[in-house]
């Protein structure tokens, strides 16, 4: 049965996967209303480790707007132009794999100490996944859509479970535009962007 706030959040989650893929500045705002959205829904789901993840998305917005719009990080400055699409560093390619890994194995743990996770597995994997996925896009790197790739099958998984159907759809929606932006960012993706 689909419930009022899980096509809202689905609605919702369609202007941001759009902004996201047009790099637009207005995927930030949607991003907060989203996380917003989610972790209610999450939480009537019973995925308390992605209903956390909504939480830690919420500041990741605040913060990936800034960056973004040049107003953090080194020699940044107010007028500065708004951030390019560049290429996440190869030297960092090894720790982000150890971060998804050791995230994924504490959330794990994690949920299965509490007992009340529906999936803790997929639950903490998915979780991991979006932890550095949303670090990598408010970098602006084009490779971030490697994480929703793998994120978004899972998510479909387990919103069909907790009969979310237009979330799943919605990420169905997530999984086409995760190869449309991809392709998309890899094209604009600056000279100066090319990885060290």
């Amino acid at each position: 049965m689909l419930s009022a706030i899980d096509i809202l959040g689905a609605a919702i989650g369609l202007v941001y996967i759009v902004s996201e893929y047009r790099a637009s500045r207005w995927f930030w705002p949607s991003s907060l209303l989203m996380s917003a959205f989610y972790l209610v829904i999450d939480l009537q789901a019973r995925y308390y480790a992605n209903a956390s993840i909504c939480l830690y998305n919420f500041a990741m917005s605040v913060y990936g707007l800034l960056v973004w719009r040049g107003l953090l990080g080194r020699g940044r400055k107010a007028d500065a132009p708004e951030r390019p699409i560049t290429s996440c560093p190869r030297r960092l390619w090894p720790l982000l794999a150890g971060v998804v890994a050791l995230l994924t194995v504490l959330l794990w743990w994690l949920l299965r100490l509490t007992g009340e996770s529906q999936l803790p597995w997929t639950d903490g994997l998915s979780s991991a996944l979006t932890i550095v996925g949303m670090w990598m896009l408010a970098h602006k790197w084009w490779q971030q859509w490697f994480c929703w790739l793998l994120v978004e099958p899972l998510m479909i998984f387990l919103f069909l479970r907790a009969g979310l159907y237009a979330s799943a759809l919605l990420y169905v929606v997530y999984t086409v535009f995760c190869i449309l932006g991809l392709i998309r960012w890899r094209r604009l993706c600056t000279p100066a962007g090319t990885p060290s």
